[in-house]
């Protein structure tokens, strides 16, 4: 009688399965520093050279780096595969921006839906942290704070959604804002009464996801993203006119 041979999967494959999953899933993120080799490999119940194979796969594929001395890190290809060649783009042809605000419309309306469907406890409770923090960035004034903690808040709303490409990209879309946020979002953080609407908005997303209101989730997304083009349109415009009073003034003199 023939026996069908076992395959017996190599220990370092199972490895780099879960530490693609941990990423893939945003439990490591971007910047973050493995554990030391000896601690990883003793967490994995695995020998130091079967983990060091599985790190060194991970490296070939750009998911790590690992630096002479200076231990293992979590690169963030998964984010800037999508955002260099866009954030260029984006630079140099300013229609692209109302292209740009209605694909984030879209996205995270439905990232929104999602994350009411599907939020955990766990999610439930980081969002509220994250709703705290925006309330004292807000009440403390500090643009730079604001915009990061805008930033948290959208993650952990693609995280919640636990379709880990709707949360990857909307990390890469957010960090490539951020990178410009002098450009767009801190304009809208330095208008008092448009700060005190962009609050509301984000509670508002917050709150219809805590209380699993898929409708009320994307609706109130889709108006936050409606209500940033609408002001960033107006704010352009105000731009404009100051330049035009500023050359008739000159032209006059």
């Amino acid at each position: 009688m023939a026996y069908q041979k076992v395959n017996v999967p190599k220990l370092s494959d199972a490895i780099v399965e879960q530490l693609e999953t941990r990423i893939l899933d945003g439990v490591l993120k971007p910047g973050d520093r493995l554990p030391p080799e000896r601690q990883l490999a003793e967490e994995f119940g695995v020998s130091r050279p079967s983990l060091r194979e599985a790190i060194q796969r991970l490296v070939s594929r750009g998911l790590l780096i690992s630096r002479q001395g200076g231990g293992t890190w979590v690169t963030d290809r998964l984010e800037t595969a999508f955002s260099d060649p866009w954030e260029a783009l984006l630079h140099r042809h300013g229609e692209l921006h109302e292209d740009l605000l209605e694909f984030r419309r879209v996205l995270e309306g439905t990232v929104a839906r999602h994350a009411a469907l599907r939020a955990t406890d766990a999610d439930l409770l980081r969002l509220d942290q994250c709703a705290e923090a925006l309330r004292e960035a807000y009440a403390g004034g500090d643009l730079a704070r604001q915009a990061q903690a805008d930033v948290t808040f959208h993650q952990a709303v693609g995280e919640a959604s636990h379709n880990v490409l709707f949360a990857h990209v909307m990390s890469s879309l957010l960090a490539m804002l951020q990178r410009h946020v002098k450009d767009n979002i801190a304009n809208l953080f330095a208008v008092g009464e448009v700060s005190g609407a962009l609050l509301a908005q984000h509670l508002a997303i917050w709150a219809a996801i805590r209380a699993r209101d898929p409708d009320a989730a994307q609706r109130a997304a889709e108006e936050h993203l409606d209500f940033v083009a609408d002001t960033l349109v107006d704010l352009e415009r105000e731009a404009e006119r100051q330049e035009r009073a500023l050359r008739r003034l000159e032209g006059a003199s």
